[in-house]
């Protein structure tokens, strides 16, 4: 065995006993779990969503597969102020028009024409906010991730990333516009009621947005202290 195959075989069995005792009880059913309602979504403060949803559980349910993990890292967009949101300046095109809806929406693009970003609208309608999900960590359903990401171990890049994760729980483009707070719906944010105390939440600038002027220094990144999921 080389050194490299070595050391990622290492990292997948630190990572796979890390989550191990962070996985949900077997017996709770995961899509028994309240649902983030709407009104949690339309309150006119996408800062304080953006550090509240830290904690929370991103669920989806596609091709009968039901995968869950919990949110440890996310990024705030304000319009028309900050230069870093699509919609800066209020800017309305085919792609940033689900942002000017009314909170609780996915808006989900393409970046890089290969990688599906999730993003949740907030606010109400006719203020473009968003916050960006950017890392997670595995929680349920880890061998459908595994599977969807080609990958045999468990190790950070599962999903310790806005494009990775993504694929990890089966999210693309097609589900941009999705309702999250819809009983029906196959992508939602669940709260199982685990706590994160507000000293456990950090702050810092954005990544990837030095395009955006004064704005690139804003601390609207919140992570999980600690987290080994962090996507950097």
């Amino acid at each position: 065995m080389t050194r490299k195959k070595a050391e990622a075989r290492t990292e997948g069995q630190n990572f796979k006993s890390f989550i191990e005792p962070m996985t949900l009880d077997a017996t709770k059913a995961i899509d028994q779990l309240p649902r983030l309602e709407q009104a949690y979504f339309l309150r006119d403060d996408v800062l304080g969503i953006a550090g509240d949803l830290i904690g929370k559980l991103l669920v989806t349910k596609v091709d009968g597969e039901l995968c869950a993990g919990r949110i440890v890292e996310t990024e705030a967009y304000k319009a028309p102020e900050d230069k870093a949101s699509h919609a800066w300046n209020n800017r309305r095109t085919a792609r940033t028009e689900i942002m000017f809806g009314e909170g609780g929406h996915a808006y989900v693009y393409l970046c890089y024409g290969m990688h599906h970003l999730f993003n949740v609208v907030t606010g109400p309608a006719g203020q473009a906010h968003a916050v960006l999900v950017r890392a997670l960590e595995p929680v349920a359903n880890v061998e459908c991730m595994l599977r969807r990401r080609n990958m045999r171990d468990v190790q950070k890049r599962l999903t310790a990333g806005p494009a990775v994760l993504t694929k990890a729980m089966g999210i693309t483009t097609a589900d941009n516009g999705t309702c999250l707070f819809d009983p029906d719906s196959h992508i939602w944010i669940a709260d199982d009621g685990f706590v994160v105390d507000g000293n456990a939440v950090e702050r810092s600038p954005r990544i990837g947005v030095d395009y955006a002027g004064e704005c690139a220094a804003w601390d609207w990144r919140f992570t999980l202290k600690n987290s080994k999921w962090i996507s950097k």
